[in-house]
């Protein structure tokens, strides 16, 4: 079977999100051929290079969403070329514009869907959309669909910049209906199409599907349109939000209405999909799969960790809230004098890095360095490492540290390190958001998230009763290797791929040169649940009675 396996932003980079679950899955399924399709985020993402790939990878084709001029494609569009674009995007623009509610939900999506594809054949035949969509008639065509009777008041409202601003982004988003991607060469040769996130990593294949018929499987570990929602900071224009997020909300329910199965990795991102229209009996929850190798030692050694220690592990951003931790931990070290806390990780990006020094600031405050005696030299309770420092060599002796693992998140997806942290056998208090409780399934303590005063309480009490953290840690390490390795998560796909391509087989001898169906090609009766000859009888070679 050949797969085209569908990325964005990640595998087969060097650096990017989603990165070893792709690598683990490609070399896992080593019967399959695969061909990366990727979708590139940065020039430094680009500059770091791939990965090694394994010999199932028999191409590899990429291309940019973050350069100025997308497809490079400056075409002159002709009369009949620029009435074509004015109709699709003034459809499209129009479908971002409507009202989805009630009875016309569905009339909204059918005509977003008819004006993407009919942006897409017009793409193929004139060469790229990106200098139409950057030109001024893209921005008058999208003023025309703000400004018609209907339209909600935030888009009518947009200014120029505002529509400069969503030009722009639609452009970027819209960047795949211009790649040379879906000829007999490339993913018209699929037997599947994979992507690996929604949003643009799909649109690929939903124009393999439309132009060739190959079958669409799409896996959402974080879903693509919260993620959206959760990047679109509080200094955006209203008219920006309201636009942005009603687009991909429009192509979010398109993408879940052509595939033919969709993998999210947990009841969160399930619950999302099923929001946005997709239908549930074609969703199929898998859990990401992790390598619990690495902390086998840890968590089949004998406990050597500090009874008294509390470990956080994670990227230290706002979203972790690191502040309620620390202010939780001051209750802490109230009833435990002699408790601890690590917390292990690197900042993440510009406001990771204030952040980290926000908290460092805070724990000096709430923590002055102690002393034991007059002559010793004092030291804060709190600690911070990164991995591979000294102190932090490793992840799972980084676990295998503490008594109690503790996530602190306002926003999480899938927790990963919670899972590393079940890996080891370690008792966790974790609060509730996202995924988390789906993950811990009674294995560990949760508390409401922005509680100080809950997450103290779920911390002592695991602090004081070091047989219930050891229950507690048994229970969490069996959970984890029953649910989340990556044999769990290869098998899963294994039997995914097989059930697509048995139910919606790819017919290219049915197909013309366009990739259109030929008419008559198949008879009508083949089309009925039952045996048919391949050839009619009535088509059969005759042969004369002997006389």
């Amino acid at each position: 079977m050949r797969t085209g396996l569908l990325t964005e932003g990640g595998y087969p980079y060097a650096t990017g999100d989603a990165g070893l679950w792709c690598d683990r899955l490609v070399r896992g399924l080593g019967q399959h051929e695969f061909d990366l399709y990727a979708l590139s985020r940065s020039r430094h993402q680009e500059e770091q290079g791939l990965l090694p790939l394994p010999p199932q990878v028999t191409r590899v084709r990429t291309a940019p969403l973050w350069t100025a001029e997308g497809d490079g494609g400056a075409v002159g569009y002709g009369r009949r070329a620029r009435r074509r674009f004015t109709e699709h995007y003034g459809e499209l623009a129009g479908a971002v514009c409507a009202a989805a509610d009630g009875s016309a939900s569905g009339a909204v999506a059918d005509r977003f869907a008819n004006a993407l594809y009919g942006l897409a054949e017009l793409a193929r035949e004139e060469g790229g959309l990106g200098a139409a969509l950057r030109s001024d008639l893209g921005v008058r065509t999208l003023e025309r669909a703000c400004r018609a009777p209907g339209a909600p008041r935030t888009a009518r409202e947009a200014r120029v910049a505002d529509l400069l601003t969503v030009t722009g982004h639609l452009e970027r988003a819209l960047r795949p209906l211009s790649l040379d991607w879906y000829g007999e060469d490339a993913l018209g040769a699929a037997d599947l199409c994979h992507a690996t996130s929604g949003g643009p990593a799909a649109l690929p294949g939903l124009l393999a599907r439309h132009f060739r018929g190959v079958p669409l499987l799409v896996t959402e570990y974080g879903v693509h349109l919260r993620a959206h929602y959760l990047g679109q900071g509080p200094g955006a224009a209203p008219a920006v939000r309201a636009l942005l997020a009603a687009f991909h909300g429009r192509l979010a329910t398109e993408i879940y209405r052509r595939a033919e199965i969709l993998t999210p990795g947990n009841a969160h991102a399930r619950r999302w999909q099923e929001r946005c229209g997709a239908d549930r009996a074609r969703i199929r929850t898998v859990y990401p799969g992790m390598a619990a190798d690495g902390f086998t030692e840890a968590g089949e050694a004998p406990d050597r960790a500090d009874p008294d220690t509390l470990v956080w592990v994670g990227r230290v951003e706002p979203a972790k809230d690191l502040v309620s931790l620390l202010h939780a931990f001051a209750q802490v070290r109230r009833q435990e004098p002699g408790a601890r806390l690590r917390i292990v990780g690197s900042p993440d990006g510009p406001e990771g890095t204030a952040y980290l020094g926000h908290c460092r600031a805070l724990a000096a405050q709430l923590f002055p360095d102690e002393a034991e005696g007059a002559h010793a030299v004092g030291c804060n309770p709190v600690s911070f490492d990164e991995i591979g420092s000294p102190d932090a060599p490793t992840l799972p002796e980084v676990y295998a540290s503490g008594a109690v693992v503790v996530l602190s998140s306002v926003v999480e997806g899938f927790p990963t390190g919670l899972i590393e942290a079940m890996f080891c056998g370690r008792a966790t208090v974790s609060t509730d958001a996202g995924a988390v409780v789906e993950v811990i399934g009674g294995t560990g303590l949760v508390v409401p998230p922005r509680n100080p005063r809950a997450l103290a309480d779920a911390c002592v009490a695991l602090l004081r009763d070091p047989e219930r953290r050891a229950r507690l840690g048994a229970a969490a390490r069996a959970r984890a290797l029953e649910l989340f390795t990556v044999e769990q998560n290869v098998a899963a796909f294994h039997g995914i791929y097989l059930e697509i391509v048995s139910h919606c087989p790819v017919r290219r001898d049915l197909l013309d040169a366009s990739g259109a169906p030929l008419p008559f090609a198949a008879p009508a009766e083949s089309h009925v649940p039952a045996h048919w000859p391949a050839t009619p009888t009535w088509a059969l070679p005759t042969t004369e009675p002997a006389r």
